[in-house]
């Protein structure tokens, strides 16, 4: 009988936190389409291993051993729209194909924006990377692809957030 209690209780509080989540999560508005174009699984064992430059003296290395399956998509945002607050299991690749996406950083303090134009490229790094990408644009579409590295089989490439209270949106 007392297992039983425990398990209830153990199994309630999992339950609020999730439902918790769920309320603090913040979802996007104005994505016109989200449509996924190809999901595969690397056939051979597959290390990643991406480095960028964060500065003329710093950099950013990424790896990912073992990589899981990548996820190709392609999103359209209407002026106006956003992502809402989320991170990736894994790095991203993304490239800007028409529009401004104006990308803000969980982690900054001062909600800095940077922006990537038609014709230019970032990656992210996911593994919990929280952020937002927002077309700030009163009458442009923003057309983005995006290919997600290291998704768990059959698992979601976007994990919904919570506003980190950097930025005052």
């Amino acid at each position: 009988m007392r297992n039983r209690k425990l398990a209830y209780l153990a199994t309630t509080a999992v339950a609020g936190i999730a439902l918790a989540v769920a309320a603090l999560a913040t979802p996007g508005t104005g994505i016109l389409s989200g449509t996924v174009f190809a999901r595969a699984s690397f056939k051979n064992p597959v290390t990643l291993k991406f480095m960028t430059r964060l500065g003329p003296d710093s950099q950013e290395v990424v790896q990912v051993r073992r990589a899981r399956e990548t996820v190709m998509q392609q999103i359209v945002m209407s002026p106006g729209g956003q992502t809402g607050w989320h991170s990736h299991p894994g790095p991203v690749v993304v490239l800007i194909k028409t529009g401004t996406m104006t990308f803000y950083d969980g982690d900054d303090p001062s909600c800095s924006p940077q922006l990537y134009v038609a014709g230019e490229a970032f990656i992210d790094t996911g593994q919990g990377h929280v952020h937002i990408a927002r077309n700030e644009s009163a009458s442009e579409n923003l057309e983005l692809w995006a290919t997600y590295f290291d998704v768990p089989p059959g698992g979601l490439f976007r994990d919904d957030a919570a506003a980190p209270g950097n930025c005052a949106f």
